[in-house]
C-alpha cells in the first residue's frame, strides 16, 4: 500500500499516514511560472495498491486539478490500484439542475475522476448520498457521526441531552453551507429562548465562507464543532467558540479496511 497527498491539507495526511504506521510515498507537487501544475511521484509505485488523499476545498479548481494529475501520474506508472480518497468532495451542492441551462457540476467531476484513471473513490458526508451514483467506479461514503458521538459522550451529560437539526434539510443533509449557518444560529437562538441551558453544533465540513465565522463568534453557541476535513483557516484556529475533531483515525481505518478488502459498512453499524 502506497498513500499519497495533495496539498489541500497536509496536516490530515500526515495524520493519516501516522495511524496507519506507512509514510507518505515521496510525491512532488508544484507549479510552473505560468501555474500550470506538475506532479512527480519519486518512488515506484508499479503494482502497488495506491491511495491518493485530496480535499477539493478552497481553492477548489486548483486542489481538483492536483488530484486528476496525481491519478494521472500514478496511472501511467503502473499503479495496480489507484483510491480517490477525498474528504470534502467539492462540487457536490451541485447534484442538480436548480433552473434552465444549468450543469450538474458533481456529476461532471466525478466523470473526470474516472476518467483520469481512478479505480474506485472514499468520500466522507456527501452533501447528498445519491452523488455515489455518479461515479462509474466503487464509491464509499463514509460518515463521520462515530467520531461526533464519541465526543459528545465525552463532553456532554446524556441524561440531559437533546438533539436537533437546524432545519428540515439538516434531517439528510443541509442545503448550502453558507445558508445552514445562517439557520443554525436562528436555530440556537430559537432553542435558547424556549429554555435550552446551552446549544453546540456539530457540522462535518467547516467551509465556513465569507463572514461565517464572524457570525458564530457573535453568537450564543456556546461551541460550533467540525472535522478536519477540511483544513481549518486561521480565523477557523482563532476563534473561541470553534473547536476541530480529527478524523484521521477514521479514515485511516476505511483505507485499511479498503487495502485489506474488509468491510468498510460495518465501522458505522
Amino acid at each position: 500500500m502506497k498513500l499519497v497527498a495533495g496539498n489541500s491539507n497536509r496536516p490530515l495526511s500526515e495524520a493519516i499516514a501516522g495511524y496507519l504506521k506507512t509514510p507518505l510515498a515521496k510525491c512532488v507537487v508544484r507549479r510552473f511560472a505560468d501555474m500550470e501544475i506538475f506532479v512527480e511521484v519519486q518512488e515506484n509505485v508499479r503494482g502497488e495498491d495506491v491511495f491518493v488523499i485530496q480535499s477539493t476545498s478552497a481553492p477548489a479548481n486548483d486542489h481538483l486539478m492536483e488530484l486528476l494529475i496525481i491519478i494521472d501520474a500514478l496511472r501511467r506508472a503502473s499503479a495496480r490500484r489507484i483510491t480517490a480518497v477525498i474528504p470534502y468532495y467539492g462540487y457536490a451542492r451541485q447534484d442538480r439542475k436548480p433552473g434552465p441551462r444549468t450543469p450538474i457540476s458533481a456529476k461532471l467531476v466525478a466523470n473526470m475522476i474516472v476518467e483520469a484513471g481512478a479505480d474506485r473513490v472514499l468520500t466522507l458526508d456527501l452533501h447528498a448520498g445519491q452523488i455515489q451514483g455518479f461515479f462509474d467506479i466503487p464509491t464509499d461514503n463514509l460518515f463521520a457521526a462515530p467520531v461526533m458521538v464519541q465526543d459528545i459522550k465525552q463532553v456532554f451529560p446524556t441524561d440531559n441531552l437533546m438533539v436537533v437539526s437546524p432545519d428540515v434539510g439538516g434531517v439528510v443533509r443541509a442545503r448550502g453551507l453558507a445558508k445552514r449557518i445562517g439557520t443554525l444560529i436562528n436555530a440556537a437562538e430559537a432553542l435558547l429562548d424556549q429554555g435550552a441551558a446551552m446549544v453546540t453544533a456539530y457540522i462535518t465540513h467547516g467551509v465556513l465562507t465569507g463572514g461565517a465565522v464572524a457570525r458564530v463568534m457573535s453568537s450564543r453557541l456556546k461551541e460550533l464543532v467540525i472535522t478536519d476535513s477540511i483544513l481549518p483557516t486561521e480565523s477557523v484556529k482563532n476563534a473561541h467558540n470553534i473547536r476541530v475533531l480529527p478524523i484521521a483515525s477514521l479514515l485511516g481505518e476505511a483505507i485499511a479496511r479498503t487495502s485489506e478488502e474488509q468491510s468498510v459498512s460495518s465501522l458505522f453499524y
